[in-house]
């Protein structure tokens, strides 16, 4: 008598759900996003600098809330109520950026933008790992990174076809709109989380010297590891001012996320699903090389084509870090813990990433663009490191 097999394991319906939310607000963010830096440089008259600067606040604020909304939704038992929260002042945010005359304006927008995605980063993250079997976590985690960036993908090559048609940046913007409120509404529809026991664990502030006890000391590397590549991952708005240095019009910058976003949707499930079959750390490893190859290539470029090189490569790495970073921090932290885990993790590498991009906008301002890509190099090179002497101790 032939033994029944055990039937495959699959993606729970809440996961895909999450992963068409994050498409939509990703069509909106980024159409909005591979416009901005253009419109601020050669609108607005912005700086390098002040670009950086910019995106350096607007990123950082956004890691930075999420260690305190991980932190409440661990001790709330609930997750959807800040997804509703963090997704609908991303939703508001939207109609601030074409009717901004100032870049104060824009900042205002953006901050709001990344306040909202702070809010609902972590209990998001915190979410997929409540619900996903561990059996198939990388995949699931993979599945919705993988989703986020094809929202990526679509959105600039949106504002591509928006742009070839109304030739107006501030029209553009406009239809950034809708996909937020689509996100907004797929929530409501679509992502059920399961039971928790609300009130069950006292509050505790995630930045509170106690709870660093409760945490392995594996849940730590991953945090220092993961926040020294973050130095080096600066703003990929750099990206789309460097398409700008070699020749593109504002119409066509926006193709520079449609390959990034393209190289990272098609990299980040695969990145995933092999990530429950061979060492994690190897991968993440082959993701910092591929971002050293990526900034060495920019650092060089004098033509579209080498450019768009550098970008494939950039988009390849994100595909293969990213989701492999979330996934370490889920392997390694307390269960009951988990949003708070992602919270810290998110603390630390936001204040990393807001210098990363505050040194890069600086260094193309004063030394040229190709310093800023040559010290991303650097900087990877130096995770690369960190990942080796931990795997050789």
């Amino acid at each position: 008598m032939n033994q029944a097999r055990p039937h495959p394991l699959r993606i729970p319906r809440t996961i895909w759900a999450l992963g068409f939310v994050s498409l939509f607000m990703d069509v909106s963010s980024e159409l909005v996003h591979s416009l901005l830096p253009v419109f601020l440089v050669t609108t607005l008259g912005a700086s390098a600098l002040t670009v950086g600067v910019i995106e350096g606040i607007a990123e950082a604020t956004a890691m930075l809330v999420k260690v305190f909304s991980g932190a409440i939704s661990d001790f709330i038992g609930r997750r959807k109520g800040l997804l509703l929260l963090g997704y609908g002042m991303a939703a508001l945010s939207k109609p601030l950026f074409p009717l901004a005359h100032s870049v104060e304006v824009v900042f205002t927008a953006r901050f709001l933008d990344r306040i909202g995605k702070g809010i609902r980063g972590a209990p998001r993250d915190a979410l997929v790992a409540d619900i996903s079997p561990v059996e198939i976590r990388g995949a699931c985690f993979g599945l919705r990174q993988s989703m986020d960036t094809v929202g990526a993908l679509v959105g600039p090559a949106l504002a591509i076809a928006l742009m070839l048609w109304f030739a107006d940046i501030q029209a553009v913007l406009w239809f950034a709109v809708i996909p937020a409120i689509i996100a907004v509404a797929l929530i409501f529809t679509g992502v059920k989380e399961p039971g928790h026991a609300a009130g069950k664990h006292t509050f505790r502030s995630p930045i509170h010297w106690r709870v660093l006890h409760d945490f392995s000391s594996g849940y730590w590397w991953v945090v220092v590891v993961g926040g020294v590549f973050t130095l080096a991952r600066f703003s990929e708005a750099f990206l789309v001012l460097r398409a700008q240095q070699t020749g593109l019009s504002a119409t066509w910058v926006p193709l520079v996320m449609v390959v990034m976003s393209g190289f990272y949707a098609v990299s980040a499930y695969p990145a995933g699903w092999l990530s429950d079959r061979i060492s994690r750390t190897k991968l993440l490893g082959l993701g910092m090389g591929l971002l050293v190859l990526a900034d060495l290539v920019l650092a060089q470029s004098h033509s579209t084509l080498t450019m768009m090189l550098g970008v494939a490569l950039w988009g390849l790495h994100m595909g293969f870090s990213q989701g492999i970073l979330a996934t370490l921090i889920a392997d390694t932290a307390p269960n009951e813990l988990k949003g708070t885990a992602f919270g810290i993790f998110n603390l630390i590498s936001g204040v990393f990433l807001l210098l990363a991009s505050v040194l890069a906008g600086w260094l193309w301002q004063t030394v040229g663009a190709h310093s800023t890509f040559i010290t991303g190099a650097v900087l990877a090179a130096l995770a690369m490191l960190l990942l080796l002497l931990r795997r050789t101790a």
